[in-house]
């Protein structure tokens, strides 16, 4: 990735303690920093909910992986789909 250089800038601190980033970064997500009083480093970052962690793990990657091939050389058909019907009801 190649560094992007920019020029420093002066934004205001609204009476609400906001600063806009302007509109390209508009819904994203950051992580704000104070690495020292008035010295704040802000970056942009993906947040993955805790309830979605697990799809990260090696492990999960690796099954949906596996799921994946199998879903690429095993396309659906209509085939056995009565029996299939009939089995799930039991």
């Amino acid at each position: 990735m190649g560094a992007v250089v920019s020029h420093p800038c002066v934004k205001i601190i609204g009476a609400n303690g906001q600063v806009s980033l302007g509109k390209r970064f508009a819904g994203r997500q950051v992580l704000v920093e104070e690495q020292e009083p008035g010295v704040w480093l802000v970056r942009t970052a993906t947040v993955v909910p805790d309830n979605e962690r697990w799809l990260h793990q090696p492990e999960a990657a690796a099954d949906l992986k596996s799921a994946l091939t199998w879903a690429q050389e095993n396309p659906p058909d209509d085939a056995n789909v009565i029996e299939a019907l009939e089995q799930l009801r039991g």
